[in-house]
């Protein structure tokens, strides 16, 4: 029998911390404080409640915990703890993705200054945002319009869209507003600091779920997303993407490269890319698994589960996927959003978990809760996730679900009912749900 293995995660759901015990590992946790849950407490074998994403206090903990109890690797697959789980690795020399290479894929700008350096034909033009004068002076070089967003933000936090000199003044004033504030309305776990500009790149947006096994890069999906075109918020997602073959290619390739030069070895990465005038091109990059409920989609489309892979990997508890997994059903993610108005109440959540083609129905939406436009992720109501025969049929199938079970009732500033609606995008309206009122 083999030596059960130690895993220490730094930051983990309820979810991952099952499937890591369900896998026979043993498991440290480091929990933040808001974090914590009696479910992570029942199945680690040890919690210890800091703020993982301090150092200065993370490094004598590990340092206690290495000696007693032991473990054998760190690894994190939440976006606030990827870095210092690698310095654990890289201070006792664990293995494991580097913190060289994790805060490429971490800080933004750490990564288009890597890209230009590296793989200058496929890079996207970008410099850091200091002063008011440099969005002048990047538009003269770039040209308009171009994007300014955090460097180490998610969920399409204070993504801005310059789209030409008039923009400045109101961009400039945005940027420093949210400097120093949380990036979501959720979690404390993040601050805005630093901000980028960058090349707009137009054309349809995509995710690539992607795992490394020893340098080898599998594309398991390419995920078709759709997103609001003023603010990028993401509005829904689908897999498999409908991509032509010539399509697919060039984003398979476009994608194993960005990983090869990044210094991707092992695991399991969500890249996002557009596919612009010159080809694909990378927006952005994690070393974990995406949020969105996209993994599910993934599971249910391919019968891959992408974070049990990621905890079973590093200890060779599963062997490597094919060159080319291939999907037997669709599977498709939409959101719910709103007017501006009040909550109301929250009804068929119940009864459409039940729908034998329903994987997943999240409203964060609650009662007596403000609706606001939307301008980031953290404005939608919530999301369903859905199976079909196809990505068409899923697509419409969570429109439909929306239309027909999952009712966010609402309340507008003029006392008028409401009801939430699916979000809609290009690529969300095909044919067969043409008919479907949202």
């Amino acid at each position: 029998m083999n030596p059960t293995h130690t895993v220490l995660l730094v930051g983990a759901t309820d979810e991952t911390v099952v499937k890591a015990v369900a896998l026979g590992l043993r498991v440290l946790l480091l929990q933040h404080p808001t974090k914590v849950s009696d479910e992570q407490r029942r199945l680690a074998e040890a919690v210890e409640v800091v703020d993982y994403t301090r150092w200065d206090l993370l490094k004598p903990l590990v340092q206690r915990l290495r000696t007693g109890p032991g473990f054998d690797l760190a690894l994190s697959l939440t976006e606030p703890g990827l870095e210092n789980a690698a310095r654990v690795n890289d201070l006792f020399g664990l293995g494991g993705t580097s913190h060289a290479v994790t805060l490429r894929f971490r800080d933004k700008e750490v990564m288009r200054r890597h890209l230009a350096a590296h793989d200058p034909a496929g890079a996207v033009r970008a410099a850091p945002l200091r002063e008011r004068a440099d969005l002048a002076a990047f538009g003269a070089r770039v040209g308009y319009p171009f994007i300014v967003k955090p460097t180490d933000a998610t969920a399409s936090i204070g993504v801005q869209r310059v789209a030409g000199a008039e923009d400045i003044e109101r961009v400039w004033h945005a940027v420093q507003a949210l400097v120093g504030t949380r990036t979501d309305r959720v979690s404390t776990l993040f601050v805005l600091r630093d901000f980028l500009m960058e090349e707009y790149v137009d054309g349809p947006e995509f995710s690539i779920e992607s795992f490394s096994f020893a340098g080898r890069h599998v594309v398991v999906a390419i995920t078709e997303k759709f997103t609001d075109p003023a603010h990028f918020a993401e509005l829904g997602h689908a897999v498999p993407a409908r991509l032509d073959e010539a399509a697919e290619e060039s984003v398979r390739t476009a994608v194993s490269r960005f990983l090869d030069v990044m210094g991707m070895r092992d695991g399991v990465c969500h890249t996002e890319i557009r596919l612009g005038p010159h080809g694909p091109r990378v927006i952005e990059s994690h070393n974990r698994v995406a949020g969105d409920a996209i993994p599910e989609l993934v599971e249910a489309a391919y019968g891959i589960d992408l974070m049990t892979l990621a905890l079973a990997w590093p200890f060779r508890l599963a062997g490597e996927l094919p060159e080319r997994p291939r999907a037997h059903a669709g599977a498709s993610v939409r959101t719910l959003v709103g007017d501006a108005g009040t909550v109301r109440a929250v009804e068929g959540v119940a009864e459409a978990k039940e729908l034998a083609d329903v994987i997943d129905v999240r409203i964060s939406a609650k009662p007596g809760a403000a609706v606001r436009p939307v301008r980031d992720n953290w404005d939608r109501l919530g999301l369903v996730a859905v199976t079909g025969a196809d990505t068409a049929a899923a697509v419409a199938r969570g429109a439909r679900l929306v239309r027909d079970v999952v009712h966010v009732r609402l309340t507008l500033p003029d006392g008028t009912p409401a009801l939430a609606r699916v979000a809609t995008a290009a690529g969300t309206e095909s044919p067969e749900n043409a008919e479907v009122p949202v």
